[in-house]
């Protein structure tokens, strides 16, 4: 089980929180085309190592986090919230 340290709430369960998908994939713009939204929604790559991740904590504060972590290992490298660089 993972152990997520909220900068609001502390360290927590994984079981507080809700996956919301990958913080590294950039939305296309709205001219792009259909080709380029379908390769957005649908796509994604498998990818070993560190990788930053969106995470909710729903059983606490609600806040939106950054998450990087390691795809093998489950190490946390940082947690941040949502609109920190």
């Amino acid at each position: 089980m993972l152990r997520i340290g909220c900068p609001w709430c502390g360290v927590r369960d994984e079981t507080e929180f809700r996956y919301r998908g990958d913080a590294s994939r950039i939305r296309p713009s709205a001219d792009a085309g259909p080709a380029a939204f379908a390769a957005y929604v649908y796509e994604r790559d498998n990818a070993l190592g560190w990788h930053a991740e969106w995470w909710l904590h729903v059983g606490g504060c609600r806040q939106l986090l950054k998450v990087v972590r390691h795809t093998l290992t489950h190490e946390i490298r940082s947690v941040s919230a949502a609109g920190d660089p």
